[in-house]
C-alpha cells in the first residue's frame, strides 16, 4: 500500500481505518482460533494481513513526525 499524499490528515484517516481493520482482524482470529475444526490456513493468512497493516501503520505514524536535521 502507498499513499501519494503528504496532508497529515489524509494521512491520520488512513491510519485509523487501518487500525479499525487490524482490530477486526485480531477478533476474527481470536474467535476462530478457538474452534479446532477452523482452516488453519485461512487464520495463518489472517495472521500474516494483520502484521502488513501493522507495518503500513507504522511506516504511516512515521510519516506524521517530521524530519529533523541533527
Amino acid at each position: 500500500m502507498s499513499i501519494n499524499s503528504n496532508d497529515p490528515g489524509e494521512i491520520a484517516r488512513l491510519i485509523a481505518e487501518l487500525k479499525e481493520e487490524h482490530r477486526d482482524l485480531d477478533e476474527a482470529i481470536m474467535r476462530l482460533s478457538a474452534d479446532p475444526s477452523v482452516d488453519q490456513l485461512r487464520v495463518r493468512r489472517m495472521k500474516k494481513r494483520k502484521l502488513k497493516l501493522k507495518d503500513w501503520i507504522a511506516n504511516l505514524e512515521s510519516r506524521l513526525i517530521p524530519d529533523l536535521d541533527a
